[in-house]
């Protein structure tokens, strides 16, 4: 599976110019708000990235319509100035908010209800319920407080094609979000099975498990871990993933939408849909990228130390198309995971290769049968 470059290249523009030709209700949406849209296959810097003063939400952004969202969902990165709020909003969808930088706070209330404030702080990771009102504040007086939100906005704008009912809808979803005071209250603790149920987590990296030895439990090898998140009473589901240095996980595939964040490590990600050239993403903490759906991926640690990503989206609940959900196992036994005995040979040894120029040392002996490092 030699990586082509060029073809990569050629996928990316036509993807590009086939999502501008198309001007659908939620393109059109876009362009009255102003701001420019991101798309191809990654963003290298959540941290970075040049915004765009957004007069309507009252700061500044830009929409990221990456290749492997397919209309699923999408992602929009907003700055608020120092010392001062975002208008007013309310939505149809849900919405989820990281946030990249930054100390502030955010209200929320229902028509006619009383307003719940909550504070949050760099990497704290919430859910906006659909319908509610909501406005951010910064915190900091000098400093702008960036953040980047996954939304539903396409697929329901799309939909609906109604801006007045997405955005002035006077439905109170109840089983979501009642108004009750506490909701955005971190738990106390990480649910039975490790993960967390709730609606506010302060800080992802302190909330989630880190690999920092093998022997972790997530199923994709190499000592892998993960940490759930479900909010708005379950119906946005994410997760953290976490493996260790000089190691990496074996290939899998599921839905669309999926937006990984890099938070700790260096290294890079191989995605490839089934025969078909591999496409190859670098990443670093700030990174963003999206594997698009049914397209093999593997994550790779080159650093010094654990890797941790939040993979924002629920596009595993998607079923395969013509039904069917994804599983877990081997492709042999007909479901979406490469075992490490059964991969391209060549993927290993670049893998070390690449390990060795960074300095670190290879984790996969006793792991990879193909590693160079086995007792």
């Amino acid at each position: 599976m030699a990586q082509k470059t060029d073809n990569q290249r050629t996928a990316i523009e036509a993807y590009n110019e086939n999502a501008m030709a198309y001007r659908s209700p939620y393109e059109r949406w876009k362009e009255a708000e102003g701001l420019p849209t991101i798309r191809g296959l990654s963003v290298p810097s959540l941290i970075d990235v040049e915004l765009t003063q957004w007069a309507s939400r009252g700061g500044s952004g830009v929409f990221v319509n990456l290749m492997g969202t397919d209309g699923f969902n999408d992602t929009y990165i907003c700055e608020i100035p120092p010392g001062k709020s975002l208008n007013p909003i309310k939505h149809i969808y849900e919405e989820t908010v990281f946030i990249i930088k930054g100390r502030g706070a955010t209200s929320v209330w229902l028509d006619g209800g009383e307003k719940q404030t909550f504070e949050w702080g760099e990497r704290s990771y919430f859910a906006m319920p659909p319908n509610a009102n909501y406005q951010h504040h910064n915190g900091s007086g000098t400093e702008p407080a960036r953040y980047v939100a996954m939304t539903a906005a396409p697929r329901v704008i799309d939909t609906f094609k109604s801006l007045e009912f997405v955005f002035n809808n006077p439905f109170v979803f109840e089983d979501r979000f009642d108004g009750k005071a506490g909701y955005f209250t971190q738990a106390d603790a990480p649910n039975a099975n490790g993960g967390w149920t709730t609606n506010f987590i302060a800080d992802v990296d302190t909330s989630s498990k880190i690999a920092d030895v093998k022997g972790g439990n997530e199923g994709r090898g190499a000592g892998s871990i993960g940490t759930g998140f479900n909010m708005v009473n379950s119906t946005v589901r994410s997760h953290a993933s976490s493996w260790p240095v000089g190691t990496y996980k074996k290939a899998h595939r599921h839905g669309p939408g999926i937006h990984i964040v890099l938070l700790r490590g260096e290294g890079y990600s191989l995605m490839w849909k089934e025969g078909e050239d591999v496409q190859k993403v670098p990443w670093k903490p700030g990174t963003m990228f999206v594997p698009p759906e049914m397209w093999f991926h593997q994550h790779f640690n080159t650093g010094a130390e654990p890797c941790l990503f939040l993979a924002i989206g629920w596009g595993s609940e998607k079923p395969k198309a013509g039904g069917g959900a994804y599983v877990y196992k081997s492709v042999k036994e007909g479901g979406d995971q490469i075992e490490y005995e059964d991969e391209d040979p060549q993927i290993h040894k670049d893998f070390e290769a690449a390990v060795a120029a960074s300095g670190a040392e290879c984790g996969m002996g006793g792991i990879h049968p193909f590693c160079s490092f086995n007792p």
